[in-house]
């Protein structure tokens, strides 16, 4: 191996250590990777190893890494002007308002951009108080939101825990039945869901309630599925209590689940969505807001509330307007809805081969798999937020990935497989057989 290419990795690690935080980590004993560069599905590391990213970074690399349209979109802006305050207006923030409306659903016409995902939530939390005039905010357990203040109280994941004497007020949250442990018939399952949200509704009053959260699709917490009808239920109790729906799809959005955003394919139209991700690809930080036109005549002669100093950035305006092209230009989303498909059935032939494989809940190319040690009690490897102790068989895999060149997302029972939208059948089979390896150790530890 090279010795100088290893030194190099070495330095550049140690330097990250000894000089930047890294998030959702204790700060020692944690082994980053360092990588040179991205080309489609992979990474290359210092050492010239090639890693196949089969997360897609964090869901958000939708079309892969390494992609130059985006430098020349972004360095013909710059060479233009790099930045207006958001009073000003250039020529790239119409042209992406207006193609975001092309392709947003229903009265969805008006674009707020933002910085990121947090920040397209808390000014969706923002203008539902603002227009309804009410305060509460309702969510589910187990989703995520991001991590500012009133994003991470509106999640339910236990990483806003640490943080809780910080959350914000007037948030509730409710539960949903998850499917692969719902013993009580499909029926039944739509109508707890339905019934305990009601009841919800009921309790904190909906002349209080400004807003049901929802993400389009579940992503970090387990890629969890709503009961097949469960989002038209929603969107008839927010009609009836004049509560509007946010939808997130900072995750599920810009054609992971196969569309362009995750709730259609659940048949409804939100007032407003949240996304971020994949709008950019995370080629440069971004964010928007959605409004429909109905929330935005509000304002027309009332001061809209919310700014940010980076709002509509025109570098940023610029990447995201040439990312839509290329998910037009190269089909990523056909792609994503034929390459999930595949990816499904090669997953239904490794259950045959892997009694560590409980379950599979996928989207387009938004997939979970949960390990279990037993398919009878479908204990999982490791339970919801797990202690270190609990990770021990499912960090061993981690690790293996790792070993055998592939980097995606592991978290308690869960690996996610949410690779870029331009893979391959041949790069879902070269990433699968890493992931059908490692799960040897998993197999070992089962009781079935």
């Amino acid at each position: 191996m090279n010795t100088k290419a290893i030194s190099q990795a070495e330095e550049i690690i140690q330097e990250n250590m000894e000089y930047t935080l890294f998030s959702w980590s204790k700060q020692k004993g944690i082994h980053p990777i360092a990588i040179e560069s991205g080309d489609g599905v992979y990474l290359y590391d210092y050492d010239g190893n090639k890693i196949i990213d089969f997360s897609s970074g964090l869901m958000n690399v939708n079309i892969g890494h390494g992609n130059q349209r985006i430098t020349e979109a972004v360095i013909k802006q710059m060479q233009q002007v790099s930045y207006v305050t958001p009073t000003c207006v250039t020529k790239v923030r119409g042209e992406l308002g207006r193609k975001l409306a092309e392709i947003c659903p229903g009265d969805l016409n008006k674009a707020f951009f933002t910085l990121c995902g947090a920040t397209s939530i808390e000014n969706a939390i923002k203008l539902a108080r603002l227009y309804t005039g009410k305060h509460k905010i309702l969510s589910r357990y187990q989703s995520y939101h991001g991590s500012s203040n009133g994003a991470m109280t509106a999640s339910g994941d236990p990483r806003k825990l640490p943080v809780d004497s910080q959350q914000a007020p007037n948030f509730v949250h409710f539960d949903l039945p998850i499917s692969y442990r719902w013993e009580y018939g499909e029926d039944n399952f739509l109508k707890e869901a339905v019934e305990s949200l009601e009841r919800i509704v009921a309790y904190e009053g909906p002349g209080n309630i400004a807003a049901i959260m929802l993400e389009g699709e579940s992503g970090s917490s387990g890629c969890l599925k709503y009961p097949v009808g469960y989002l038209k239920a929603v969107r008839r109790i927010c009609d009836d209590n004049g509560i509007l729906l946010i939808m997130d799809e900072v995750m599920s959005g810009f054609g992971r689940t196969g569309k362009w955003f995750g709730f259609e394919n659940h048949d409804i139209i939100p007032d407003m969505i949240a996304m971020a991700k994949g709008l950019t690809c995370g080629y440069l930080p971004f964010g928007c807001l959605m409004v429909s036109d109905r929330i935005a005549t509000k304002f027309d002669d009332t001061v809209m509330a919310i700014g940010l100093t980076y709002s509509a950035h025109p570098v940023c305006c610029a990447a995201a307007l040439e990312t839509i092209k290329i998910y037009e230009d190269e089909k990523l989303i056909e792609n994503a809805r034929a390459m999930g498909k595949y990816m499904d059935s090669r997953i239904e032939e490794m259950k045959h081969i892997h009694p560590s494989i409980g379950d599979w809940r996928n989207t387009g190319l938004l997939g979970c798999l949960e390990l279990v040690k037993n398919r009878t009690t479908k204990e999982p490897f490791a339970p919801f937020n797990a202690k270190p102790d609990q990770m021990v068989i499912m960090n061993k895999v981690a690790a293996k990935f790792r070993e055998l060149g592939l980097y995606t997302f592991v978290r308690w029972s869960y690996v996610f497989i949410a690779p870029p939208l331009c893979i391959t059948k041949n790069q879902i089979d070269e990433g699968l057989s890493i992931i059908s390896e490692a799960l040897k150790i998993a197999d070992e530890a089962t009781t079935n």
